[in-house]
């Protein structure tokens, strides 16, 4: 009778100390992150937290950032492992590659987070030839080997100004090289001309001037909504990126 007792206490207890399952949530439930220049996926790290804890399936991109059709082609291949309806979120650089790829079938909405959403025939190249005066110029140092980075001096004042300083640091002196041809790549059928779309304008940008940002998220004929935070504003901001996201995956 004993040993009964410390079973099913036993069990009990074991049964208390399994967390919680977040609830399966209502509309599109998987989440593909994709990356912009000069970083990896590790950035999302916030977001993803935060989805995974609301109960979403989120893929992380690592997209080599070497070649536009590159990018696209891993992209691609996350959305075809998806069991379902996606929700593809671009940040940066990430925008031209989720407007390429954000045409397959699978994508319900495309999202961008302070991101190029480029028309047919544009590229990061194009769309930041003609800056506007007095806009924030990046401190992008000339290309060795087809591939640019950032001062590293600069880049926390530039790319990441509201980011702790040891993180802000630590992606200065991680940065993946950006290929030329990743730069120049032209988007062929932007997905934002057949799927909703959602923008976060980054206020205190200092990469892709704020201005930009609400301009191409008007011509996408997106729904904004704008933050104070810098380019980096998925590492500074994860609770914004992803109430964005989750309206997305939700809206009808």
């Amino acid at each position: 009778m004993i040993k009964t007792l410390i079973s099913a206490a036993s069990l009990a207890a074991a049964t208390l100390a399994v967390p919680a399952q977040a609830e399966t949530p209502a509309g599109a439930k998987n989440v593909v992150l994709v990356h912009g220049g000069f970083v990896d996926g590790s950035g999302w790290r916030g977001v993803y937290d935060r989805l995974r804890k609301d109960g979403y399936n989120v893929t992380i991109v690592q997209n080599p950032t070497i070649s536009l059709a590159d990018d696209v082609a891993v992209t691609k291949r996350a959305i075809a492992q998806q069991d379902g309806p996606v929700i593809l979120v671009g940040h940066s650089y990430g925008g031209v590659v989720v407007s390429e790829a954000g045409t397959d079938p699978k994508v319900k909405a495309v999202v961008y987070i302070a991101a190029f959403a480029p028309d047919k025939g544009e590229s990061v190249s194009s769309l930041i030839a003609n800056p506007p005066l007095g806009a924030p110029v990046p401190p992008i140092l000339p290309p060795v080997d087809g591939f640019l980075a950032l001062d590293k001096g600069k880049f926390a004042a530039s790319f990441a100004a509201d980011v702790d300083p040891a993180t802000a640091r630590f992606m200065a002196d991680s940065q993946v090289p950006w290929g030329l041809e990743a730069l120049n790549g032209a988007v062929t059928v932007p997905a934002w001309r057949s799927k909703p779309s959602y923008y976060l304008v980054a206020s205190n940008d200092h990469m892709i001037p704020p201005p930009a940002q609400r301009q191409m998220a008007a011509r996408a004929k997106a729904k904004v909504v704008e933050a104070a935070g810098s380019h980096a504003i998925y590492v500074s901001k994860p609770d914004a990126v992803a109430d964005l996201i989750e309206r997305a995956a939700t809206e009808k």
